[in-house]
């Protein structure tokens, strides 16, 4: 209210805030949307007409004076509420968005692969074929990279697969082929392959880039699959009990995550086992081979590392157990300096059908050490009171008499009751 004392005009504070804070009528104010417009696809159709496009100029206030130099949309284009595109900056989105070579513009790169299961043999076939636009990791501006193979979850040193190195290159071509032996059909539903791409320093540490995962069940069996995948940055797993209560929700998830990363340290390799249960001869036909069991030891695969070296030095050993006698124990030679050692050993017992039904075979791999107790390595039981491909291999030998039977087992670091370091 305007007070009047004399011939002196005063004003009230009030009235002096309003006239400072709003000289004209009050604009609504704009979203930064409203400046910066982004192709939409359900945007309407670019118009043709210039007019009617949108552009960043200095803005005209809404009482018709310019404001002090700000960038506002023009008029038509903030009737219509946030405005189109032009005909000509549409184009140029468009063919970055659609054009071929975009990937190479990501920040880690991309990675171009295949994968390609083989049922008959149990192998996996990684073809590792080619990157694009790494990131820089050396002082050149460029990188020395080469690709590490995963399989999750596992023990990470049994059965790491790496291909070469490229030299100074951003974009290298590998062209390499790395094989999984003993990956089961079962393998191809729960495992991922996790493909890493690191940068090789001969003077310090080796540098992640980034890296890519691929659930083993998009691939089918002995089809080949090809994957453009982005690389991205590893995905953080914290503790759940370090975790405030905003992050409770995702507890769950991350108390099966370490459940399973537990569970991984039991594998230790595998083993392929050939069995097979001959009757004995009847009277009157030829003497051929005796009847009882007969176990193949044929090979192991991406055995755990035991020694300093980074290798093994594995041998199998076998026992029929019950053994009341203690004359069914056989064993393997030692192979030096291997995590795929290939045996080909075959053992021999004596056994009827009804006596081997209340059997267990006891099937375990030690690493050889000189001069002191062997380590233990990895075992797997068979017998009809297992679960999973252990009952399957046995059940499978006990009815099919006279076939060979073939299966890879899961050697876990359970320990027999029984431990001899002979």
């Amino acid at each position: 209210m305007t007070v009047r004392k004399g011939n002196k005009l005063t004003i009230s504070i009030q009235e002096h805030m309003a006239i400072d804070v709003c000289p004209g009528p009050i604009r609504p104010i704009r979203q930064i949307s409203a400046y910066f417009p982004r192709l939409s696809p359900t945007a309407e159709p670019v118009s043709p007409n210039p007019a009617s496009s949108l552009a960043l100029s200095p803005g005209v206030g809404a009482s018709g004076g310019k404001s002090g130099g700000l960038l506002s949309p023009l008029q038509a284009g903030a009737r219509g509420g946030g405005g189109t595109l032009s005909a000509a900056s549409s184009i140029e989105t468009s063919v970055d968005i659609c054009s071929s070579d975009s990937d190479e513009s990501t920040a880690l790169g991309t990675l171009e692969f295949e994968l390609r299961y083989e049922r008959a043999t149990s192998s996996l076939h990684c073809t590792i074929i080619r990157a694009k636009g790494l990131k820089p990791m050396d002082f050149n501006g460029l990188a020395d990279p080469y690709v590490k193979l995963h399989l999750l979850p596992g023990a990470c040193k049994a059965n790491k697969l790496k291909t070469k190195t490229v030299r100074n290159s951003l974009n290298p071509v590998w062209n390499e082929t790395l094989t999984y032996i003993g990956i089961t059909e079962e393998d191809m539903l729960r495992k991922t392959l996790r493909l890493s791409v690191c940068d090789e320093d001969k003077l310090t540490h080796n540098e992640f880039i980034g890296e890519s995962r691929v659930a083993l069940r998009r691939v089918k069996p002995d089809q080949t699959k090809r994957f453009y995948t982005c690389l991205e940055h590893p995905p953080p797993f914290p503790s759940p009990t370090a975790m405030g209560a905003a992050l409770r929700g995702i507890s769950c998830y991350l108390r099966e995550w370490e459940n399973e990363q537990l569970t991984s340290l039991e594998e230790r390799g595998r083993l392929l086992l050939s069995l097979q249960f001959l009757s004995p001869p009847a009277e009157g036909e030829a003497e051929g081979r005796r009847g009882g069991l007969y176990v193949r030891v044929l090979r192991c695969a991406h055995l755990a590392a035991m020694d300093v070296n980074g290798f093994s030095d594995p041998y199998v050993k076998i026992y029929l157990k019950p053994d009341v006698k203690k004359k069914s124990k056989h064993k393997t030679a030692v192979i030096k300096k291997t995590l795929n050692p290939e045996f080909n050993e075959e053992f021999f017992y004596e056994i009827s059908l009804s006596e081997l039904v209340h059997k267990t075979l006891e099937v375990t791999v030690w690493d050889y050490d000189l001069g002191r107790s062997n380590d233990f390595i990895g075992g797997v039981c068979l017998s009809c009171h297992v679960q999973g491909d252990a009952l399957r291999h046995w059940m499978d030998c006990l009815r099919n008499k006279g076939q060979r039977v073939e299966r890879w087992h899961i050697l876990t670091n359970e320990l027999p009751q029984t431990t001899c370091h002979d």
